[in-house]
């Protein structure tokens, strides 16, 4: 240790102060010492002498006891904590213990939906509020171990009361309990040709689709808040629950979207959608269809041998809403509506039908050529030809009024 100060040692010894007893042995250290010297404690000149510290003896069966019993308080604080918020937290099983489930096929019929995207545990929990299962764990942990119900579809489903959830799982992987109404709308029909394959598919009345006020749809604005040409054609699957208003607006949601497939923006769609069901109600083919298109934009333009008029026989169909006839009549050509494209030039005011996909592209990317006519030679065939001028077109047309003088009845 670090000598005391010389003043402080040279008083000792002239005081005579320092016995042999306070001279500590080297194994018999003085702890306090240490302590002073570590924390900076008085010192015995400035305080007298402290008393020695008694020895600590540590009983090793007292400091093994002082732990159990700090352990055993967590425990306790635990166990007390654990259960104070129990109440708060869901009812969880552990072990074994399977959930609730029904045995069987179950009683009685009751419809659920089950909407897009949802899985194991949302398709439990919707049956079970139906009361289709026990508890949505049994249908969730059910479907977890069958593939198939990743191929459950979206849909309206009749299920039974009171069934398993191995039962349940087997009735909504089963195509033939999934209600839906499927109706396939063809490319070039009119609307009112629409309403009629819908009612039949869904139950409903014609008169229910002709009742739905246009302007409570989410029509494109170049539709000018006219159906007529906006119903998208496709296949389509409807609940039972859908109204007449949700299957025309999901046709009209399916078409934007495909709008925007094709690149068709809102400041052409007017005059591309007209042209298209136009090129629609002419073509037979899909090769002809942008041959059609070059038609209209050709007769379309200044100068051209029909002065700007279309001519076309898909408008006075439209006009008359009569199929079936290659040709018109006369009379049908003298018709004062606006679609009569014999005597009006340029686009008709709307639509003529609803156009598909490959018309609306040839709409938009008409083929190069000089033609202005073409004409169907040979209706069962659909054997069509383009010529650049009307002495060609006759030579041609000759021939289209020989199959009609053959079939007299189809035109």
């Amino acid at each position: 240790m670090s000598r005391p100060p010389a003043d402080d040692w040279a008083d000792d010894q002239q005081q005579g102060e320092v016995h042999a007893e306070d001279l500590l042995a080297p194994e018999e250290h003085d702890d306090s010492l240490a302590d002073d010297v570590l924390h900076g404690t008085p010192t015995e000149a400035e305080e007298g002498r402290r008393p020695r510290r008694p020895e600590k003896h540590h009983n090793p069966l007292l400091r093994f006891g002082a732990i159990v019993v700090a352990v055993a308080v967590v425990i306790v604080g635990g166990v007390i904590g654990f259960n104070s918020v129990r109440g708060m937290i869901p009812d969880l099983t552990f072990g074994s213990s399977a959930p609730e489930d029904f045995e069987g096929e179950g009683t009685g019929e009751v419809t659920v939906e089950i909407p897009q995207g949802a899985a194991g545990g949302q398709i439990g929990q919707i049956l079970f509020d139906a009361g289709v299962v026990a508890s949505a764990e049994a249908f969730a942990n059910t479907a977890a171990a069958d593939p198939r119900a990743t191929g459950i579809q979206p849909g309206t489903y009749l299920m039974s009361r009171e069934m398993s959830a191995s039962a349940a799982l087997e009735r909504l992987v089963d195509p033939e309990a999934r209600q839906v109404a499927g109706v396939t709308i063809r490319e070039g029909l009119w609307k009112s040709e629409v309403f009629g394959l819908l009612a039949e598919a869904t139950g409903h009345e014609v008169a229910d689709y002709e009742a739905v006020d246009p302007e409570s749809l989410e029509l494109p604005e170049a539709a000018a808040g006219n159906l007529e040409g906006y119903l998208w054609p496709d296949t389509y699957e409807f609940s039972p629950s859908a109204t007449p208003a949700e299957q025309l607006q999901t046709m009209l949601d399916l078409g934007a979207q495909r709008y925007a497939d094709l690149g068709l923006g809102e400041d052409q769609m007017h005059d591309i959608i007209i042209k298209a069901s136009i090129v629609q109600g002419e073509g037979l083919f899909a090769e002809d269809l942008p041959k059609i298109a070059r038609v209209v934009e050709n007769r379309l333009e200044d100068g051209s041998e029909t002065d700007g008029r279309l001519q076309m026989d898909s408008t006075i169909h439209f006009i008359h809403q009569q199929r079936g006839l290659a040709g018109t009549t006369t009379a049908q050509r003298e018709d004062e509506s606006p679609y009569n494209t014999y005597l009006h030039t340029g686009l008709p005011p709307g639509p003529i039908n609803s156009p598909g996909a490959a018309a609306i592209e040839a709409a938009m990317n008409p083929a190069e050529g000089d033609w202005e006519y073409f004409v169907t030679v040979n209706p069962d065939t659909g054997e069509t030809v383009f010529t650049e001028t009307y002495e060609e077109h006759q030579q041609y047309e000759a021939e289209f009024l020989q199959w009609c003088e053959d079939n007299p009845d189809r035109c």
